[in-house]
């Protein structure tokens, strides 16, 4: 029965470090996503612009 306490505690401990784990990596990855969105729209105006220069 001990052995099952220290097991359990062992894996309560890796799962909650791991949710923190988990919501820092998704906070990065908005400020990512923003970030390459960002990247997207400029790059689609300045194509827009390019072609409407043209004619």
């Amino acid at each position: 029965m001990r052995k099952l306490y220290s097991v359990v505690a062992l894996l309560a401990i890796t799962l909650l470090s791991s949710c923190e784990l988990a919501g820092d990596i998704f906070e990065g990855g908005v400020y990512v996503g923003i970030f390459i969105v960002v990247i997207f729209v400029a790059l689609v105006l300045w194509l827009l612009s390019k072609f409407r220069g043209r004619s």
